[in-house]
């Protein structure tokens, strides 16, 4: 029987004495609602079928003698004891057809914490250490929330699309990137200006205050030259810093990324109109207080292969992380962006991911900027996710490709 004891958020899961604890105090859970959260713990690194826990549930019996009915009430039990629920599943998310599996940032209090399999190329998985969330003042005096995560040299991520320092560990569509990226790193990541737990009154809101947000986190982590990860809009962002800031960025990795947002590069009329049409959904989106159906659109471009329940825990999580009138500006702002006249001075070795079918930022986007960028390699994925999932095949794909990269 496992012995460790699992922390997540103020929980602790002790899975040798079956006993569940909150801020110390014990949780009572169901008997078989307890054994399947422990065996989904316990097996976090993956999507476990219902099968397996119908199994595991009935202790060796055959799994159809434990209804499916009798699994979702125990889910359910599950997941009201650790205060999450089957509309949240900020900790525990089903992933239908196949499944369910556990995804919140989970600790190992163990003699020996043990290194689980990864793709070849990619650190073993190995439990991260607690995080710790400190502020820092940007060049105009804006506060700026940053975090350092786990143990190595350093890996700098961009500020990108309404980020939570507080929430993003457990939230479905980032836990697995804090996984993948804390591998033998110390992951350095912040809350742009104007969301998360960064100061909500934005002020200047331009390309340069954002390369000076970049500046003082890096000079509050006391970091002197590293590698810069850039996603998504964050990567127009990572290119400015890397072409203005030469003598610090030793490698860039942009995913997901674009030099020009979407009014600045459309060039046609029917671009324009294009263009437009996508800005007033997600305004309509961002106004509406009742109607998912904006945002679940807007969230589909991030998350193609998603289900509707988790474009509409997409659009919840943006939600929590900046006001109405912030998240309209950011949308403005970002088909603005332009850094397309000083790509070209990007000095350090610079890897570009992008998926083939990505439905948010086409993959001439991606084209543009490696000729753009000299010394940069360009590599395509097959998928149709604009953020890669947890369970997109091309996942462990891109950490090989980035940790091969940042190892030469």
């Amino acid at each position: 029987m496992d012995s460790a004891v699992y922390r997540f958020g103020q929980y602790a899961l002790d899975a040798g004495r079956r006993r569940l604890s909150h801020d110390g105090r014990r949780v009572e859970v169901e008997p078989q609602a307890l054994e399947l959260l422990c065996y989904l713990v316990e097996h976090r690194g993956r999507v476990v079928p219902e099968e397996e826990l119908r199994d595991r549930m009935g202790r060796g019996q055959k799994a159809g003698e434990v209804s499916g009915a009798a699994l979702a009430a125990s889910l359910r039990s599950a997941r009201l004891a650790i205060g999450d629920s089957d509309t949240r599943q900020q900790l525990i998310r089903t992933m239908l057809p196949r499944g369910h599996r556990f995804v919140a940032r989970t600790t190992v209090a163990s003699a020996a914490p043990a290194a689980t399999s990864s793709a070849p190329g990619v650190p073993a998985v190995v439990e991260a250490d607690h995080e710790v969330i400190r502020f820092c003042r940007s060049a105009d005096g804006t506060r700026i929330a940053y975090a350092l995560t786990g143990e190595g040299p350093p890996l700098v991520k961009t500020a990108n699309w309404l980020t939570h320092l507080d929430l993003d560990r457990t939230n479905p569509m980032w836990a697995h990137w804090f996984d993948g990226l804390t591998r033998g790193r110390q992951l350095v990541r912040y809350d742009e200006r104007g969301c998360g737990l960064s100061s909500w009154d934005m002020g200047s809101f331009t390309l340069d205050d954002l390369v000076a947000d970049l500046d003082s986190v890096a000079d509050a982590a006391g970091l002197d030259r590293f590698p810069l990860l850039g996603v998504s809009q964050g990567g127009a962002v990572a290119v400015a810093y890397a072409a203005l800031r030469p003598e610090r960025v030793s490698h860039l990795i942009l995913t997901s990324a674009y030099a020009r947002g979407q009014q600045i590069r459309a060039g046609s009329a029917a671009e324009r109109d294009a263009a437009e049409v996508d800005l007033d959904i997600a305004r309509a989106g961002w106004r509406s207080q009742d109607s998912s159906s904006f945002l679940r659109y807007f969230a589909s471009q991030f998350l193609a292969d998603a289900t509707p329940a988790e474009w509409d825990a997409f659009a919840a999580y943006q939600r929590q992380t900046t006001s109405v009138a912030n998240g309209l500006r950011f949308l403005e702002e970002f088909t603005r962006i332009d850094v397309s006249g000083i790509a070209h001075d990007v000095t350090c070795p610079t890897l570009i991911i992008h998926s083939r079918d990505d439905p948010r930022v086409p993959v001439a986007q991606a084209l543009e900027l490696a000729t753009l960028i000299p010394d940069s390699r360009l590599v395509l994925l097959d998928s149709r996710n604009h953020l890669f999932t947890a369970d997109d095949p091309v996942w462990l794909t891109f950490l090989t490709h980035l940790y091969n990269f940042l190892s030469e």
